[in-house]
C-alpha cells in the first residue's frame, strides 16, 4: 500500500508540474499581447521593391512621437491587399515608378494615441506643418481625428508615388522649422514622392483627392495613383489622396489591436 501510494504522489507530481509549465506557457503568451490572424502578412514577402516609410514609427506625424503600437517601421496587410498591391506595382515599374506606403494595419492602440493628443489641446507642437488652417478644437468634428479607423481592419493603406530611380528621403530632425504641408514642393519637408499638392497627413481641404483647385502635373500624379490602384479594387477616401482600402475587406467589422511588429506574424502560423 505504501509502495502505491508513493507511486501515485509521484504521478500526481509530474502532473502538476506539467500543469504549471503549461500554465506558466499560457500566460507568458497572453503577457506578449494579441497577435495577427494568419492571413496578415508583411508586404515586403509579397512585394520587397515597394518602398516604405513608416511615419508612425519615426517623430514626423502630426502627433509629433513614435506613436503607440508601432514597434518596427513595416507595413502589415491582410494578404489579398497586400497581394493587389503587388499588381499595382508591377504597373507602376514598367512606367517609371514606384509605389510607397506610409502606414498599412494600424493597431488599436495607436488610434487611441490619436485620440489622447487631439484631446490635448495645450500640445500644438506640429500645428505648423499639419494643421496650419484648422483649429485643434475641430479635429473631431471635421472628421481629421476619429475613435475607429479602417486602417485597424488591415486592409487600408496610406501610399503615394515615386519615381525611379527612387532618392532617398532625408531624416527628420525634431525641432527643426516647419513648413506648411500645402506649401510648394520645394519648400514642404522634402518628401520622394512626385509632387501631390500636399505632404502626407495634410489636415487640410487641398489634401481631398479631387480638389479643383489642384491641377498640372500635381492632379495628373493624383490620377495617376488613383487609376493605378482603383482598377484592382482599390477604393479611395476622398478626403485623402493618399488613404486607400482594398475591397472587399477580410475583416469589415474587426479592429485589430496587436502590435506593428514581426513577431505579431511569426506568432500566428
Amino acid at each position: 500500500m505504501t509502495r502505491l501510494s508513493g507511486a501515485v504522489r509521484a504521478v500526481v507530481a509530474v502532473l502538476v508540474a506539467l500543469l504549471t509549465v503549461t500554465a506558466a506557457s499560457t500566460t507568458a503568451r497572453s503577457a506578449a499581447g494579441p497577435v495577427a490572424p494568419a492571413d496578415f502578412v508583411a508586404l515586403r514577402t509579397v512585394d520587397p521593391t515597394i518602398l516604405q516609410e513608416m511615419r508612425y514609427f519615426t517623430p514626423h506625424n502630426f502627433v509629433g512621437e513614435r506613436i503607440d503600437g508601432y514597434r518596427q517601421p513595416i507595413c502589415i496587410l491582410t494578404r489579398p491587399a497586400a497581394e493587389a498591391l503587388h499588381k499595382a506595382q508591377k504597373s507602376l515599374l514598367s512606367q517609371g515608378y514606384t509605389l510607397k506606403v506610409y502606414d498599412c494595419y494600424r493597431p488599436q492602440r495607436a488610434v487611441n494615441h490619436f485620440v489622447r493628443w487631439a484631446e490635448d489641446l495645450n500640445d500644438e507642437t506640429t500645428k505648423g506643418e499639419f494643421y496650419p488652417n484648422v483649429d485643434k478644437t475641430r479635429l473631431f468634428e471635421d472628421g481629421y481625428i476619429a475613435e475607429k479607423s479602417g486602417h485597424s481592419r488591415g486592409s487600408t493603406m496610406d501610399v503615394t508615388i515615386v519615381r525611379l530611380p527612387a532618392t532617398p528621403t532625408r531624416p527628420y530632425v525634431p525641432g527643426e522649422p516647419l513648413v506648411p504641408c500645402y506649401a510648394p514642393q520645394q519648400r514642404r519637408f522634402p518628401d520622394n514622392s512626385v509632387d501631390m499638392g500636399t505632404g502626407f497627413d495634410c489636415f487640410d481641404t487641398l489634401a481631398h483627392t479631387l480638389d479643383p483647385r489642384v491641377q498640372g502635373q500635381q492632379r495628373a500624379n493624383r490620377t495617376l495613383l488613383t487609376s493605378s490602384l482603383e482598377e484592382l479594387g482599390f477604393v479611395n477616401l476622398a478626403e485623402e489622396w493618399w488613404h486607400y482600402t482594398f475591397k472587399p475587406e477580410p475583416y469589415p467589422d474587426t479592429y485589430f489591436d496587436f502590435p506593428v511588429s514581426a513577431r505579431s506574424l511569426a506568432r500566428a502560423y
